[in-house]
């Protein structure tokens, strides 16, 4: 089982883990751009994934630019059938505006196990101990 990258730009860069123990990989961004203050913006990272079997991507905030800039990261699901560019949605919620540097680490992709039932629809609902509160 692998995570399959591929290059849409020859300067974009490949996911990397921080460390051996890091569950998320950096994402980086393939673009220079400004999130004004209190605004958000749409960076790209220059890639494409194929994700292995059973497994969504959830992009992530990065703790260090949540704490010391206010970044957030908005729309964070990739769906194993998306083929397309991955891009990042930033919440600038602090009081100054945000500079993306090209290669800036600008979030974190983690891979989580997902499961996709069938629906039926059913006429009772079996009561437990907490109910509905």
């Amino acid at each position: 089982m692998s995570l399959g990258v591929k290059k849409l730009a020859y300067d974009s860069i490949i996911p990397t883990h921080g460390s051996d123990g890091a569950v998320g990989y950096d994402l980086y961004s393939n673009t220079s751009c400004v999130i004004p203050a209190s605004k958000r913006g749409i960076v790209s990272t220059g890639i494409a994934i194929v994700l292995p079997p059973g497994v969504y991507g959830r992009v992530a905030p990065r703790s260090g630019l949540a704490v010391k800039h206010g970044i957030q990261v908005g729309a964070g699901v990739i769906d194993p059938d998306y083929t397309g560019e991955v891009k990042v949605v930033l919440f600038n919620h602090g009081d100054k505006d945000f500079e993306v540097e090209k290669g800036d680490r600008i979030a974190q992709l983690v891979l989580e196990r997902c499961e996709t039932p069938p629906i039926e629809e059913i006429n009772i609902v079996e009561d437990t101990e907490r109910g509905s509160g």
